[in-house]
């Protein structure tokens, strides 16, 4: 088993706490912008994402506790572009979800051979890659 940077590993944790937490206000605003007759469905989903991020965010936070790390309080700004049109959001979506699934790979290399941080890490990215795919999917069909 290597010896875990610990330093290391909370400051990539903090930025994926960052992240998480953007996600969460980028998908409320999101949630709050559509209208239109296909609002409930729509709506529903980017709330669901928001809670989903809320989740990762709790989950993230008390592992940098529990490594002995003090939080962030920090968000990352979420850009407005001010353009709600659904598939504008669902590709704005699609980026910051491919930036998040980074952070989480490159925290998946400093790791070491923390076998419980590694596979809450693996589930992290496993969840993140299906969002990925997810709206890839739901921009495709529309094109």
């Amino acid at each position: 088993m290597s010896k875990l940077d610990t330093k290391e590993v909370v400051s990539a944790l903090d930025k994926i706490l960052e992240a998480e937490l953007s996600g969460v206000v980028r998908y409320l605003h999101y949630s709050f912008m559509i209208f239109g007759p296909n609002r409930i469905p729509i709506t529903k989903w980017f709330r669901d994402h928001a809670n989903e991020g809320m989740a990762h965010a709790i989950l993230i936070g008390e592992k940098i506790t529990a490594l002995g790390g003090h939080c962030s309080v920090k968000v990352k700004p979420v850009p407005e572009s001010n353009n709600h049109n659904v598939l504008e959001m669902l590709s704005e979506s699609l980026d910051y979800e491919k930036e998040t699934l980074q952070l989480y790979y490159s925290l998946l290399e400093k790791v070491g051979g923390d076998v419980p941080l590694e596979e809450m890490v693996r589930g992290l990215i496993a969840d993140e890659t299906m969002h990925v795919e997810e709206v890839e999917k739901m921009t495709k069909s529309a094109k």
